[in-house]
């Protein structure tokens, strides 16, 4: 190799190298980067100065100028790997600033949500959903026709899930800002069909002001865990065994322990087996929680009890009863990537926080006495990357009811459960498309049953 050939190849690999940095980077590191530069530049001079005044060099000679250039061809490659890490730090602090949001005089805000589409495809086999029906938007395990004539595959595109959330942090002079969190989205609300405009209302999710260790407003019960629920592209997908409820509320947190104090609600199933909402409550229902986490996963325990209610406004005289129970929830590890999602809940009067409201809290007699329902219900879901833009979730959950038949009628729901897998891929940062299966089942306590598969394919982009 020639002096020029040997000078053309290191200017060529520094000017590579140099090149891989961002203005910003290569502003925050110069001084370092022109004193390694300068120093390469000179080893390289001296070896093609040397290599154009001597033509014949013994073997010692020869083998030095080789440990040279191959010690100046390992820096240079360590300086591109550097540079090359440092590019990706500047990227990575430059998307955060981006989702920092933006500041209006001591207020702190920052837009958030994503937009989702949804083909949906399903039928059922006790009976037809019909245009328009929430039941084709999601699952509702109590929904499931039962004893009718099975349907055709029913399909249907949304973009009702889409979703638009507002935080705000405010430094009030206390070093303890007051925070607060406003999201809406367009599910189960009016609006146009989908013959012409499919516009729909937005109705609020979430409304939190939230300051040191206190929290008021509307948002997921403590009596829930957001973060054991599964993967999925339906809107919640193991829905029979999940408890799933929003509401008012106030909360304190200390450590690990959270107490707080909730809206009440007592939905009661008439001797005619019809639902009545009494709106007689008095007391909120009152929910304590742990929650524990490290290396290995998170841990979760939350008890609640609440007073059922109903009056003589509506049964004809009063009466109360105790609603308790008890869910343990959490996700394990599995590996680098892989986790294990489970939960589990029972109690007596929980109708309305599990599986959405698939039965009622209690029953009422012909003499207005309550008679609280019995429930428990679990489910476990298995998450598995492929690669690291590809995984699979497979799920399966079960709701099961002791109703008290001679009170409620023999055509409520009995039992239900629901099975799931799907393929996520994500081909850019916070970009998901994904294609799921979903079979569930409802059974009454006549023995009547009623099934819904479901093909589902999603594209979500959050921001």
């Amino acid at each position: 190799m020639t002096g020029k050939t040997l000078r053309y190849a290191f200017t060529a690999g520094l000017l590579a190298a140099s090149s891989m940095v961002p203005v910003a980077a290569q502003a925050q590191e110069e001084p370092t980067m022109e004193e390694r530069l300068a120093r390469l530049e000179a080893l390289v001079e001296g070896i093609v100065e040397r290599l154009d005044t001597q033509t014949t060099r013994s073997d010692s000679q020869q083998a030095a100028i080789q440990a040279q250039t191959e010690a100046v061809l390992v820096e240079t490659q360590a300086l591109q790997q550097e540079q090359a890490a440092l590019a990706t730090q500047v990227a990575a602090v430059t998307e955060e600033q981006e989702r920092d949001g933006f500041s209006v005089g001591n207020t702190q805000f920052t837009l958030g949500g994503y937009v989702k589409l949804d083909a949906i495809s399903q039928r059922t086999s006790g009976g037809q959903v019909g245009s328009g029906s929430i039941v084709r938007d999601f699952l509702i395990p109590g929904a499931i026709p039962v004893g009718g004539d099975a349907s055709g595959w029913d399909t249907d595109f949304s973009a009702r899930q889409t979703r638009l959330n507002l935080r705000t942090s405010t430094d009030v002079g206390t070093a303890t800002p007051v925070n607060t969190f406003v999201e809406v989205d367009f599910m189960i609300t009016g609006g146009g069909d989908e013959r012409i405009s499919n516009s729909y209302s937005p109705r609020v999710r979430h409304a939190t002001i939230s300051y040191g260790d206190w929290l008021v407003g509307q948002t997921w019960s403590t009596f829930m865990n957001v973060g054991a629920l599964p993967e999925s592209m339906d809107f919640i997908g193991t829905t029979p065994g999940t408890v799933f409820v929003r509401q008012p509320m106030i909360r304190y947190s200390s450590g690990n322990f959270q107490i707080a104090a909730e809206q009440p609600e007592t939905t009661v199933t008439t001797p005619a087996g019809a639902r009545v909402l009494g709106g007689d409550d008095t007391l909120p229902d009152f929910v304590l929680r742990y929650n524990n986490s490290g290396d290995w996963g998170s841990f979760t325990a939350s008890g609640i009890v609440r007073s059922l209610n109903v009056s003589e406004n509506d049964f004809g005289m009063d009466d109360s009863a105790l609603g308790y129970g008890l869910s343990l929830s959490g996700r394990i590890r599995v590996g680098e990537r892989d986790d294990l999602r489970l939960t589990g809940t029972a109690g007596d009067g929980l109708g309305r926080y599990v599986g959405l409201n698939i039965v009622n809290d209690a029953a009422v007699d012909l003499n207005g006495n309550l008679d609280p329902i019995f429930t428990y219900s679990g489910f476990a879901a298995f998450r598995h990357f492929w690669t690291d833009d590809l995984r699979s979730t497979i799920a399966g959950s079960y709701f099961k009811a002791d109703n008290p038949v001679m009170l409620t009628g023999n055509q409520v729901t009995d039992e239900s459960w629901n099975a799931l897998v799907n393929l996520v891929w994500s081909p850019a940062s916070r970009l998901d498309v994904g294609i799921e299966y979903m079979y569930a089942e409802r059974m009454l306590e006549n023995g009547l049953s009623g099934d819904l598969q479901k093909v589902q394919v999603s594209t979500r982009f959050s921001f």
